[in-house]
């Protein structure tokens, strides 16, 4: 099993960066591809970007770009980097360990984290 903290989210000026982590707990975080999901008020948990076991990463076609995913093995940590924020990227942020199937599908990850709020102000 794997427990998921989230940290970093926060009140941001459009335009600005703001880097989130996610620190974990339990075996085998390696062993795992570790997803960013977010989800705004209103609206469905959306697929954010992943990095897969060997690091390598993906992301949804709406953040490529300003999106920058990275893991720690050594630390359990994986972070989000996002960069030029826009009030649309206003959302709780979560970060999942993926289990099988799609990685743009929440039901595909089965770990979770409390989620962390980004504000970001016009």
């Amino acid at each position: 099993q794997v427990q998921l903290v989230e940290s970093g989210g926060g009140l941001v000026q459009a335009g600005g960066s703001l880097r989130l982590s996610c620190a974990a707990s339990g075996r085998a975080f390696s062993s795992y591809g570790m997803g960013w999901f977010r989800q705004a008020p209103g609206k469905e948990r959306e697929f954010v970007g992943i990095t897969y076991k060997d690091g390598t990463t993906r992301y949804a076609d709406s953040v490529k770009g300003r999106f920058t995913i990275s893991r720690d093995n050594a630390k359990n940590t994986v972070s989000l980097r996002i960069d030029s924020l826009k009030p649309e990227d206003t959302a709780v942020y979560y970060c999942a360990a993926f289990i099988s199937g799609s990685v743009y599908y929440a039901a595909s990850y089965r770990y979770w984290g409390q989620g962390t709020q980004v504000t970001v102000s016009s």
